[in-house]
């Protein structure tokens, strides 16, 4: 299931809301434990997409052309 940034942000408001008023700490904690594997995975698809352009930008261009083989 793919989430966009906004249902990524509203679920974690959703959990934010709930282990505030959560009175059952092995509940809120379970909030909590979602709320960062949410956040880590936010930041590793993050990373990934900054490692992604930054190797598009390198400078390099890869032409590869195959009526050299031709002459």
């Amino acid at each position: 299931m793919n989430f966009t940034s906004h249902d990524v942000i509203i679920i974690e408001r959703a959990l934010r809301t709930a282990m505030k008023y959560e009175a059952e700490e092995l509940r809120s904690r379970d909030y909590q434990e979602v709320l960062l594997k949410m956040q880590e995975s936010a930041n590793h698809a993050l990373h990934v997409d900054t490692h992604l352009a930054s190797a598009d930008l390198d400078g390099v261009r890869y032409d590869y052309d195959d009526s050299s083989d031709l002459m």
